[in-house]
């Protein structure tokens, strides 16, 4: 299944893409959806109102979760050109709902920056509550997978050795445009490409399955630290080629169009505009 949180009516919608329409599931976003008991079925089986694909103006898959949380330093390619040693453990920041956007709103350029940058990444989206998960209650607690842009301002982030503060801006972050469950996607370890195009020059290429710490090890991790909630996002990370890594750096200045894409998932297409 794909499943979306549709913006409508001045609210929100979790829905699921059926061919050319979408479907309503009887919850305001996905992440209420998730926090229900059996919302599989529920999801599957819906006959709501529809509205079209096409054209349709898309939320952050999960609006409001309790939690996001980052994962950086998960590529080898990556770490290898931000000059960094290949870490024993996960590397962790968080992200909080205010960062989220949608995957086809325009991304603002913040007047303080003159160093933003793009990281296409897989996201794990949570569908039940877990704790010091074991493997199968790791794989059984991931709804699906979908896309996330973690624009990082990198002035900001590099001011000191921890990162946080270049990556929350205020709706920076888009995420979307669906949720895809495992089973159409290779499983709960997928191999799937990632890329990132900026007017349409491709910046990163790479594989999903290259992830030095995979989504289901990611969950049990995670879990061990601090209890995943339905509709929980982990950003798995992102490959080599973002613009502060190469020489010359390259950064958004505004005007540009960058497609962040998983395949098997989708893309978030985002204009880059820089702040009155």
């Amino acid at each position: 299944m794909k499943l979306v949180t549709l913006r409508v009516d001045g609210g929100t919608r979790a829905v699921r893409l059926d061919g050319d329409v979408l479907v309503d599931l009887g919850s305001p976003d996905l992440g209420a959806l998730f926090a229900q008991d059996g919302w599989e079925a529920r999801a599957a089986e819906a006959a709501g109102q529809t509205w079209p694909a096409e054209g349709a103006d898309l939320a952050p898959v999960v609006p409001r979760p309790s939690k996001v949380v980052c994962v950086g330093h998960n590529y080898t390619n990556h770490i290898k050109e931000m000059g960094r040693e290949l870490p024993s453990h996960p590397t962790l920041f968080p992200k909080f709902a205010d960062t989220l956007t949608g995957p086809a709103d325009p991304i603002v350029k913040p007047a303080e920056t003159d160093a933003l940058d793009w990281e296409v990444e897989l996201v794990v989206v949570v569908g039940k509550p877990v704790r010091r998960a074991s493997e199968d209650e790791a794989v059984a607690a991931i709804a699906g997978f979908t896309v996330m842009n973690d624009v990082s301002v990198r002035d900001w982030q590099f001011r000191t050795i921890e990162w946080t503060q270049g990556k929350i801006w205020q709706s920076s972050t888009p995420v979307g445009p669906y949720v895809v469950t495992p089973d159409e996607v290779g499983g709960v370890r997928p191999a799937l490409e990632v890329k990132t195009t900026v007017d349409g020059r491709v910046m990163q290429q790479d594989d999903t399955g290259t992830l030095l710490f995979d989504p289901v090890y990611l969950v049990q991790y995670i879990s061990t630290i601090v209890q995943l909630n339905p509709g929980d996002l982990i950003a798995t990370g992102t490959p080599a080629g973002v613009g502060h890594a190469r020489d010359p750096k390259v950064y958004l200045t505004g005007g540009e169009t960058v497609v962040t894409e998983v395949a098997g998932i989708g893309a978030c297409v985002n204009q880059i505009v820089k702040e009155s």
